[in-house]
């Protein structure tokens, strides 16, 4: 489980990216590159690490759920993820 700190560090990363998304975009279209390099770092789409929406796992993150690997076997072994059930073949 990552620390919350972690957590909250993402959650005001994603929000400033959504903050200067236009913004970046029009300073980009016009070539504005001074003006860009004045915005704060953390306003970079890429600066954003997708982490798990349940324990904060940066790793074995799987981007359809939003969740690592581990939270989402025992979710889907649960029956709590509709349309997800353990392949037998």
């Amino acid at each position: 489980m990552a620390k919350e700190s972690m957590k909250a560090r993402e959650r005001k990363r994603i929000a400033l990216v959504e903050k200067y998304a236009k913004k970046r975009e029009e300073l980009k279209a016009a070539g504005d590159w001074d003006a860009l390099q004045k915005l704060p770092k953390n306003s970079s789409a890429v600066r954003v690490h997708n982490r798990c929406m349940l324990t904060g796992k940066p790793r074995g993150y799987m981007r359809q759920f939003g969740l690592c690997r581990n939270q989402f076997r025992e979710l889907a072994l649960n029956g709590l993820i509709p349309g997800v059930k353990k392949a037998s073949w």
